[in-house]
């Protein structure tokens, strides 16, 4: 016979209540530490596990089995061919002047945040980029917090240094009308970013294998240089200038080049008409002096003595027609003809001029 159940009484149904509950919650806190155990890595990360706090090793990607907290801590990170970015703030002007109290703001501090001194006495503002990847993944873990303190100081030394070493041209285009005269400086331009690079790694080097190794490798190094607000002013303000003088240049170039084209077209229009002067009086002169020199010929040869009475003949009659009045002496007596001319009134003075006013 069956032993009668004996009734439970409020306060055992609450005890009952309550130790299933927590048996419950106890399983399913088991299951959840349990299923903690299992962690999905990606493609483009790795882990590093922790044991009691101790790194013992690295896990790509796929399906990560480790013992649950606290025995084991899993960190993920970026894989070794991501390309993490890092912007050196504390190059910025106005980074630094948040570090400056209202009172430094208007003294050589203020003035001077954000700036670096170039080689020939300029300043510059660099923005810089530095993009690395992780190379030793432990190491990494264990500098992690220190990496972007480090990237900025060894950003900032390696500017420092660059900016020292050269003048503002080769920095960036300060003044753009020397730019086609100096290639050197052109080249200088382009191995900034060469530089910078190979001075960080040079020095992240240095920390390789000590215990401040931050375990990354620098892949490249973007910059944007700029001028002061105020003195990109002034440098626009200079160009402007070079070139309204190099248009003044041309336009004045060009003026006296129709100038001078103008002038030797007058001068050749001038040397034409002389010439052509010159072929018309010689061709005159030689017209009028062909009969003299005719006679000179014919008396330096003697082939034609009576060359002269003739040409005598030919223009004494020319000669008597425009005369006044003629007045013809015998030598030999004192006897004498005078024979009016065409023009009586003036037989006086024809005659005076004909024969040095003999009478």
């Amino acid at each position: 016979m069956k032993k009668a159940s004996l009734p439970m009484t409020p306060w055992g149904q609450s005890y009952r209540i309550a130790f299933f509950s927590l048996y419950g919650a106890t399983l399913l806190a088991a299951m959840a530490w349990l299923f903690s155990s299992f962690h999905q890595i990606t493609p483009d990360s790795q882990a590093v596990i922790f044991r009691f706090g101790k790194p013992v090793g690295v896990e790509h990607s796929g399906v990560l089995f480790a013992w649950p907290k606290p025995v084991d801590r899993v960190e993920v990170i970026p894989g070794p061919a991501r390309i993490l970015q890092h912007d050196v703030l504390p190059l910025q002007r106005s980074e630094q002047l948040k570090g400056l109290s209202p009172a430094q703001y208007y003294t050589d501090a203020g003035a001077g945040a954000g700036y670096l001194l170039t080689g020939d006495s300029g300043v510059v503002q660099l923005n810089m980029q530095i993009f690395y990847r992780i190379k030793d993944p432990l190491r990494y873990v264990l500098q992690r917090p220190h990496i972007d303190a480090l990237i900025d100081r060894l950003s900032q030394r390696a500017a420092t240094r660059v900016c020292a070493g050269r003048d503002l041209d080769t920095i960036l285009v300060a003044r753009p009308e020397t730019l086609r005269n100096d290639s050197h400086a052109a080249q200088e331009r382009s191995r900034l970013r060469t530089d910078l690079k190979q001075m960080i790694a040079l020095d992240l080097q240095k920390l390789s294998g000590s215990d401040n190794d931050p375990g990354i490798a620098i892949e490249r190094v973007d910059i944007a240089s700029s001028l002061p607000d105020n003195a990109v002013a002034a440098f626009n303000a200079v160009l402007t200038a070079s070139q309204q003088a190099e248009q003044n240049i041309a336009q004045a170039k060009n003026d006296a080049t129709l100038r001078q084209q103008k002038a030797q077209q007058q001068a050749d229009r001038l040397i034409q008409q002389a010439e052509a002067n010159s072929s018309e009086m010689h061709a005159r002169a030689e017209i009028a002096t062909q009969t003299i020199i005719k006679l000179a010929q014919a008396r330096a040869d003697g082939s034609n003595p009576g060359m002269l009475q003739r040409i005598w003949r030919e223009k004494i009659s020319s000669v008597l027609s425009r005369a006044g009045q003629v007045i013809t002496i015998n030598p030999g007596n004192n006897s004498k003809v005078i024979l009016s001319g065409p023009d009586s009134q003036a037989s006086q003075s024809s005659s005076t001029q004909l024969f040095g006013g003999i009478p």
